[in-house]
């Protein structure tokens, strides 16, 4: 297919480079420099899809993000395929593969398209009124139709094969938005030496000015001085999709999808996430269609489009133009495309007596004006083929042959962003729109963002937003300072044409087929919030969020109800601006990064040594090390009788660990930690309990005070990143007045624990730099030291009830500290184990696992652990909580208790409930359950702990676990069932 519609002069393409690509199959040619749309119209191709509901033809609107209806598929294969691109959005490149979407079997001949015909019978809503019989006809039959038939695009039957990177950035102005007034911004920001990201979704900075041959020698100035600040960030294709709190902003930067991702080794994109001191949003601003009958046929585009197309792009959009507008710069459009060789065969304006520098230019040129003028409807099929025009209030029309309708109902701010940062909207009476009011963000508007709407204007208040940024001037508005202007408003809502509203359809949102007539039946219906009558037509719903219909919507609104605009408001603008690919946000992490397996640097060994792994959290831990063909059982029971007995050796490097450091370091665990910490002399370890607010364990975990301004805080292996995210927000939002800095040290340190009897006679060698003997390192003492010629801190600490010591050495050393260990505990016998005989051993002692004795709605007095809290400290997170009448009262919480089944070889299953009447019929009052239980090779028994109500007043009694045809009987105990005396811990 030849470039029939190409200009032979002008734009900003390449005819040197000629790019052939394909559209549904059909091939074709465009220039370097050219979008999809652009080249599409260069072929002379204006049907690009069907649309949402009625599966009508549907052509392109406009040239830029806005555009609601030329929504493609693009990729070379199913691995590189993204559906729901707008084509005037999507660069032009070698071999492009482009399809149409929402049509079978093609564009031409739809089979959806016999809903257009039926369409009186599904009007807005009518699916909360249809389909309700027979019942479940609804599940069964007549959603799977009417989903196959709605929906935009279709998901890749392949996955991503492209890779993302993700990218945080910091910087002291963010603009958003590369035209005259964001260029303009930048660089007034970037004279004064901040740093300056500047970001637009363009390959070519310029935003409007690209489309205007006569500004080229200002735009080239002013793009070579951005280019000379070393502390200017430029970045081009990229789109600010999201407006997040505290100034965060998303960014989507397209790498390689321009080229069509031609190396999935590169990048195809990269999400951005900025913190900025002041944003800059000079987004620009949005024509609006005009709502009249037939609104929507290819062919139909905007003013400003097709003058886009015709000055950037070298494409006219057609042969002879029908123009209908309310806006002056509509005669501009008119005048580019005279100029280009199209036929303008009318301008109809709305407006009595039209007048100003552009009308005055297109009657001088001769074209011909329709005023006080509208049109009553179009026709054509799959191409807009004529427009009837008639005089507002007469009977008669007039029908204008012509390939192309141009619209222009004036221009709307882009305030997505502004609205997206909870910032409030203003409506301006002189503009018929919304711009920017008080703005809850470091946030300022600039440009036509802001409402101006002359190139001069739109300078000055970029310059003015700069010097806002960086502090050498102020408002306490969404907009930097007001320049004096003549405005030009618009039309909002439905226009005149005399016609039967409820027997013609004029289009407000062309993306989801929802017609005035649609948003006058929610009306009818009793809507009255913009909200609730946007659920019900769905109008400004989808990826399109408004861009071209709500501002029509409110006109019509406003209008039948008699009142004005900003008592009705608008609708929320929800993120993304427009669709990002979900490899945007998943970035690394899919496949097996999507949940990296971590493994520490004792693993390698521990499989060498036929260990057999369990996941806990995101770690590999060895579960048991099985010798000739051992069971679990017997491993475990080998293992637990080795430590007991003797002495063995346990990988504790996946324990969260925390460095707490600064003059304020144990004033922060005072307000974080039940516990008392003023007190601890460095040198000494205690254990600690982390609360929620509402009372409930959250975490614990020994912490050893190393200095008087330096805390080593373990958690549990699951709970590292939890508890530093909450130790940071409670420093930065409720602490801020404390001198502190935490660090995560998780994986700076691999941990060994030596247990058993003969703990000390293995390391003791193996130690330089301390004495560790009984009476220099009790229990819950930490000490640097030399552990086989590695720097290390000591901690004398058991969770096995035996002697113990943990080395916490340097991650890179961890292995050859861990088989110095292994080979100096060989003359005693020394015994790698795993975690389920660290289960095992610790139950043995009633030590409580967090999240397994507990289950969110614990307090340490449930599980035993009230000596721990700091009886005389004025306060501590969840303090307030436990304190509270309705939780103190409770006099049957379940408590921590064991259990000693009446069969001492039969084990429970964790989890089993605990009755008093095994007889009772259904439902059982259920008085605990079961948190763990295990076979206890020490002695020589199964053991349980349980949670029960009351539990501490129970011991002794009899309780029962409802079994599939049995029950079995448990004798309520003390948790402690091994060495209740604490004798072992010194070995």
């Amino acid at each position: 297919m030849t470039q029939r519609y190409r200009l032979a002069t002008g734009g900003l393409i390449d005819r040197s480079r000629v790019v052939p690509f394909t559209f549904d199959g059909k091939a074709m040619t465009g220039h370097a420099g050219d979008t999809l749309a652009s080249a599409l119209l260069a072929n002379g191709v204006h049907l690009v899809g069907r649309s949402f509901k009625y599966h009508r033809p549907r052509g392109i609107v406009s040239a830029g993000a806005e555009e609601p209806n030329a929504l493609v598929g693009v990729g070379r294969d199913e691995a590189h395929y993204t559906p729901n691109l707008r084509a005037t959005q999507v660069e032009l490149y070698h071999g492009l593969r482009a399809e149409s979407q929402n049509r079978s079997p093609s564009l031409e001949r739809d089979i959806g398209s016999i809903t257009d015909r039926l369409w009186r019978f599904f009007p807005a809503g009518f699916y909360y009124k249809t389909f309700m019989w027979p019942k479940g006809a609804w599940t069964k039959f007549f959603e799977p139709r009417i989903r196959a038939i709605a929906g935009l695009g279709r998901a890749p039957a392949a996955p991503d094969a492209a890779r993302y990177a993700q990218r945080y950035a910091h910087c002291d102005v963010l603009v958003i938005g590369a035209g005259p007034a964001g260029i303009t911004a930048a660089i007034t920001a970037a004279e004064s030496g901040a740093s300056v990201i500047l970001c637009d979704e363009q390959p070519l900075f310029g935003g409007a000015l690209l489309a205007e041959p006569g500004e080229a020698g200002w735009l080239d100035t002013q793009r070579t001085r951005l280019a000379g600040f070393a502390n200017v960030t430029l970045l081009n294709r990229t789109i600010a999709f999201g407006y997040f709190p505290h100034n965060m902003i998303g960014l989507a930067q397209d790498l390689t999808d321009h080229a069509g991702e031609p190396d999935d080794d590169v990048p195809r994109g990269r999400l951005w996430q900025v913190r900025a001191k002041q944003v800059i949003t000079a987004t620009g601003a949005i024509e609006r269609p005009l709502v009249f009958p037939d609104n929507d046929r290819p062919g139909i585009m905007l003013a400003d489009a097709a003058r886009i197309y015709v000055e950037r792009y070298a494409v006219k959009p057609g042969n002879r133009a029908v123009v209908f507008t309310v806006h002056d710069e509509a005669y501009r459009a008119a005048l580019a495309l005279h100029r280009a060789g199209v036929a303008i065969a009318a301008i109809v304006d709305l407006r009595a007596s039209p007048e100003g520098p552009h009308v005055a230019a297109a009657r001088a040129a001769g074209l011909p004006i329709r005023a006080n003028a509208t049109i009553t409807g179009t026709e054509g099929n799959l191409r807009v083929a004529a427009a009837r025009i008639a005089t507002i209030g007469a009977a008669q029309s007039e029908r204008i042959a012509c390939d192309l309708i141009l619209m222009s109902g004036g221009f709307t701010p882009s305030v997505h962003l502004f609205s997206q940062s909870r910032g409030k909207l203003a409506f301006d009476p002189a503009r018929e729109a919304f711009i920017p009011g008080t703005p809850a963000e470091l946030t300022i508007a600039a440009g036509a963002a802001s409402g101006c709407q002359s190139l001069e204007t739109a300078i000055a208040s970029g310059r003015a937003a700069g010097l806002v940024a960086i502090g050498l001037a102020a408002t306490g508005q969404g907009v930097a300072t007001p320049v004096d202007e003549p405005l030009t408003a618009g039309f909002l809502g439905e226009v005149p044409h005399g016609r039967d509203p409820t027997s013609v359809r004029a289009f407000v949102d062309f993306q989801n087929d929802v017609t005035a007539k649609d948003i006058m039946l929610a009306l009818s219906e009793g809507f009255r919030s913009i909200e609730h009558v946007k659920r019900y037509t769905t109008t400004g719903m989808a990826t399109d969020q408004g861009k071209t219909s709500n501002m029509n919507a409110l006109g019509i609104v406003s209008k039948s109800l008699g009142v004005a605009i900003p008592a009705i408001g608008t609708t929320t603008f929800r993120m993304p601006y427009t669709p990002i690919p979900f490899g945007y946000f998943a970035g690394y992490a899919r496949g097996e990064l999507f949940e990296p397996v971590r493994e520490t640097p004792i693993h390698p060994w521990a499989a060498e040594h036929g260990a057999v792994f369990e996941d806990v959290s995101l770690w590999k831990r060895a579960r048991y090390f099985p010798r000739g063909g051992e069971t679990m059982h017997r491993a475990v029971a080998r293992e637990c009788a080795a430590v007991r007995a003797g002495v063995g050796m346990f990988d504790a490097t996946t324990l969260g660990k925390i460095e707490i450091v600064g003059p304020d370091a144990a004033e922060f665990l005072n307000r974080m930690y039940v516990n008392a910490w003023t007190k601890l002399k460095p040198g000494r370890l205690r254990y600690g309990i982390l609360l929620r607010e509402d009372g409930f364990v959250i975490d614990d975990g020994v912490v050893g005070r190393i200095a008087d301004d330096r805390f080593h805080v373990t958690t549990t292996t699951g709970g590292a990143a939890r508890v530093l995210n909450m130790m940071e927000d409670y420093l930065q939002t409720e602490f801020a007045d404390l001198s502190v800095w935490l660090t995560s040290t998780t994986e700076q340190y691999a941990v060994i624990a030596v247990q058993g009897p003969r703990a000390r006679d293995v390391i003791a060698p193996l130690v330089e730099g301390a004495d560790i003997s009984a009476a220099a390192m009790p229990h819950m003492s930490v000490v640097g030291c030399m552990v086989a010629g590695v720097p290390a801190r000591l901690f004398r600490v058991s969770f096995t009830g035996e002697l113990g010591f943990e080395i916490n050495v340097p991650a890179d050393y961890g292995r050859a500290v861990w088989e110095a260990v292994h080979q100096a505990g060989q003359p005693h016998g020394i015994v790698p184990y795993g975690t389920e005989t660290m289960h095992v051993l610790r139950a043995e002692k009633g030590y409580i696992i967090v999240g397994q004795e507990t289950d969110g709605t614990a307090t340490p007095d449930d599980v035993g652990l009230s000596w721990a809290i700091g009886k005389a400290k004025p306060d501590f997170v969840g303090k307030r909580a436990l304190a509270r009448t309705a939780l103190a009262s409770q006099t049957d919480r379940k408590q921590l208790v064991g259990l000693l089944t009446d069969d001492p070889a039969f084990v429970l299953e964790e989890g089993s409930h605990l009755v008093a009447d095994p007889a009772q019929p259904i439902p059982m009052t259920m008085l605990g359950h079961v948190t763990s239980s295990y076979w206890s090779a020490t002695l020589n028994r199964s053991i349980a702990l349980a949670m029960v109500r009351n539990g501490r007043a129970r011991i002794g009694e009899t309780l029962h676990v409802p079994l599939p045809g049995r029950s079995v009987a448990v004798t309520l105990t003390d948790p402690v069932f091994y060495d209740k005396e604490g004798v072992r811990l010194d070995g």
